[in-house]
C-alpha cells in the first residue's frame, strides 16, 4: 500500500494568504465563498484555479475561519485606513462608489453563511 502525502492548498507568503503556487488570495476565493458561489461557480471566475485548489481553500477557511475572518477584516481596515486618490481628487465619485460598496456588504451579509 503507498503512502498518501498531503497537499498544501494554502501559503503563507510576504504578509498574506495565497491559493499554494499561484498569484491568486486566498481572500478573493473566500469573499466568493461567503456569497454563497460554488467551488464550480468559483472554478469559473478564476480559471487559473483547479476545483481541488477551490476545495481545499475552503476546506482551509473553514478550518481556520477565525483567524482568517480577523487577517481579512484587518487587511479592510488597512485598505479603509489607505489615502484614496478619488477622495481627493473626484469626491463625488468616491462618494458614489462608498455607497455602492455598502449596497454589496448588505446584500452579502444577507446570504452569508452563519458563523
Amino acid at each position: 500500500m503507498s503512502v498518501v502525502e498531503s497537499k498544501v492548498y494554502v501559503e503563507y507568503r510576504s504578509g498574506s494568504y495565497w491559493i499554494a503556487n499561484s498569484r491568486i488570495s486566498l481572500d478573493s476565493v473566500v469573499y466568493a465563498f461567503r456569497k454563497g458561489l460554488s467551488p464550480e461557480s468559483i472554478v469559473q471566475s478564476f480559471p487559473l484555479l483547479t476545483l481541488e485548489q477551490v476545495y481545499g481553500a475552503i476546506a482551509f477557511y473553514l478550518a481556520h475561519r477565525h483567524t482568517i475572518d480577523l487577517y481579512i477584516l484587518e487587511e479592510e481596515a488597512a485598505f479603509d485606513a489607505m489615502p484614496q486618490p478619488l477622495q481627493t481628487d473626484q469626491p463625488i465619485l468616491y462618494r458614489k462608489l462608498m455607497s455602492f460598496k455598502a449596497q454589496q456588504e448588505n446584500l452579502g451579509s444577507e446570504h452569508s453563511l452563519p458563523s
